[in-house]
């Protein structure tokens, strides 16, 4: 069965150099960053679902509406639907978006209105699987399964 993954998390927090060391051999990315336009993004992601193409969501996806637009197709297509929540501080996405290249930065006001936005994601949105994903002091990535509710 083919997965959809979707990634949650502040601007910052880890989630393309997560992308890059968990799946980049296995799943394709699907981001508003690298698409620019919510029709091409939608375009790729019909490819994805057309073609049974494993693929992540590389998008801060706060709120639970914002998921469904990548939930409820995937699980119509048979997909196994995956979350990672990216667990972030403000100061230190704030830190590591200050580190980025100066194109790739994100303004300080956008992390603080994801943060205000974010919703955890749940089962009842219908993932079949979760994760917490922690970065520790040397920049290691702890990855923790949610229990079902």
């Amino acid at each position: 069965m083919p997965e959809a993954v979707i990634f949650v998390g502040l601007q910052a927090a880890g989630k393309t150099t997560f992308y890059v060391e968990r799946f980049f051999s296995s799943h394709v990315r699907v981001s508003l960053d690298l698409l620019r336009t919510r029709y091409r993004e939608r375009v790729f992601l019909d490819a994805c679902l057309q073609t049974r193409q494993p693929f992540v969501v590389d998008n801060t996806n706060p709120t639970v509406a914002e998921r469904a637009r990548y939930l409820e197709p995937a699980r119509a297509a048979g997909f196994r639907t995956i979350g990672y929540s990216f667990v972030s501080d403000v100061a230190g996405s704030i830190r590591r978006n200050e580190a980025r290249e100066s194109r790739w930065r994100v303004p300080r006001a956008g992390i603080y209105g994801t943060r205000k936005r974010l919703q955890p994601p749940t089962y009842a949105e219908g993932f079949d699987q979760l994760f917490e994903v922690r970065i520790t002091a040397e920049g290691e990535f702890v990855v923790l399964e949610l229990p079902r509710e």
